[in-house]
């Protein structure tokens, strides 16, 4: 069946066969494909979660491929992945409630810490000789730290094709295109990029569009739809009683009042009917003090669980009635992809990204929305009735979920265009394409 954007393209070919490996260069594992993903991740776990998504899904693809991914995600080791999938850990940063970064946990300046970070990546790159280098959202890394990477890949014996992955919505429109002209994004992207892959649709958020990208952009774009990671089913046998409800807010760095006010409507609602069964997931980062304060204010609770973090996030959703969460690209595709209700109350700044997608689905009755200046205790049981009682969207109808499919299926042409070059510059000389219908 088609996606409800095939009409904009006409269809790839329905299998990409791979060529002969290259020459050995040296080494065990040379006839192996060298990926290499860079993500920036620095507040919560989304960027690592979705990049993580795609390299396992390159690797399933693809049984000569090997994926070296570099991140300063504080969260990088608590996730369980494939064999042919390894790490380099940079020295974490952190980003406050203002969008600036600051050095987390290390007694070093924030400058320093930078140019440490570069070169680390700087020499990662240049050793592992990559055959596809890609970057996750921001063309020139964190604060500008690939710039050095970059500019050495003409020294390497073979320059890596490059691709870089946006996911649906980045910031409001006004905000992305001042932030896309102060850095130079587009020049950079003309300069060393192929494909700009968009991880949503077009229908759903016209990111070329809104953000005004030039025709030297544009045409390196392919839209690729929601990435919806394996498929679960619940664990167990549900038993009968309350709804189950999944409280998630991402890394939990702000996700206290949002936790406070179910706790304080849970008690509420015990007190003066049937109680709410659920399972709270406080997040990673959550300060230990603050978590300490929710374990105390769920206490007297026996129907309400707190955890701090969960591997296998897909599980929980998929054994939930209902999931309260805000509206990061993960969760949200999470529980969209597999049928549940939703109450989102989005995270409103430093950026409008959550806002916007969730306004978004809103619209097409996917979830039901609650603005976070409006969250309390009374309203947020009001939102969980309303929810519980709504009909379920049919979410897949509305929504494509075939993004790691198309996401593999592009990296593979470009690795394929890196083997047996055309004469032109394949996104050069590309035509603009949505996404193809099959891959």
């Amino acid at each position: 069946m088609q996606t409800p954007y095939a009409r904009h393209h006409s269809k790839p070919e329905r299998s990409i066969h791979r060529p002969p490996p290259e020459p050995a260069r040296g080494g065990s594992g040379d006839s192996a494909t060298r990926i290499m993903i860079y993500s920036h991740d620095t507040f919560g776990l989304g960027n690592i979660r979705r990049m993580l998504a795609i390299a396992e899904h390159l690797v399933a693809s693809n049984p000569d491929a090997h994926v070296l991914m570099i991140s300063g995600s504080p969260m990088l080791h608590g996730f369980r992945v494939s064999s042919r999938i390894d790490f380099i850990k940079l020295p974490c940063l952190s980003r406050d409630c203002a969008g600036k970064y600051h050095v987390r946990s290390l007694p070093m300046g924030r400058e320093q810490m930078l140019a440490m970070r570069a070169r680390l990546i700087h020499s990662a790159i240049q050793d592992f000789h990559p055959d596809l280098l890609l970057v996750d959202k921001k063309p020139l890394g964190v604060e500008g730290e690939l710039k050095t990477a970059l500019r050495g890949l003409d020294d390497l014996p073979r320059r890596p094709a490059l691709a870089l992955v946006l996911r649906d919505i980045l910031d409001a429109p006004g905000a992305t295109h001042r932030v896309w002209s102060k850095n130079d994004y587009h020049r950079q992207i003309e300069r060393y990029y192929d494909l700009v892959l968009v991880a949503g649709q077009p229908e759903v958020f016209d990111l070329g569009e809104a953000y005004r990208f030039p025709a030297t952009t544009r045409k390196r774009l392919r839209y690729c739809g929601y990435i919806q990671r394996s498929r679960v089913t619940a664990t167990g046998t549900r038993q009968a009683g309350p709804p189950r409800i999944l409280v998630a807010v991402g890394g939990g760095g702000d996700g206290e009042k949002l936790i406070r006010a179910f706790l304080e409507g849970a008690r509420g609602r015990r007190a003066s009917g049937p109680s709410l069964g659920a399972r709270i997931f406080t997040g990673p980062e959550m300060a230990a003090e603050t978590r300490a304060a929710i374990v105390a204010l769920a206490s007297g609770l026996p129907d309400i669980e707190i955890r701090e973090f969960s591997s296998d996030m897909q599980g929980e959703i998929a054994s939930a009635d209902l999931v309260v969460c805000m509206c990061g690209y993960n969760t949200i595709c999470e529980v969209l992809a597999a049928g549940k209700r939703v109450v989102a109350i989005p995270r409103v700044e430093p950026v409008q990204e959550q806002w916007i997608r969730a306004r978004q689905f809103a619209e097409r009755g996917l979830l039901t929305l609650l603005h976070p200046d409006d969250l309390g205790a009374a309203s947020l049981m009001d939102a969980i009735d309303a929810a519980l009682t709504a009909e379920a969207a049919d979410s897949p109808a509305q929504l494509d979920f075939n993004g790691l499919e198309r996401i593999q299926h592009w990296l593979q042409r470009l690795l394929d265009a890196r083997r047996h070059p055309p004469v032109n510059h394949l996104a050069a000389s590309a035509p603009i394409q949505r996404s193809p219908a099959h891959v």
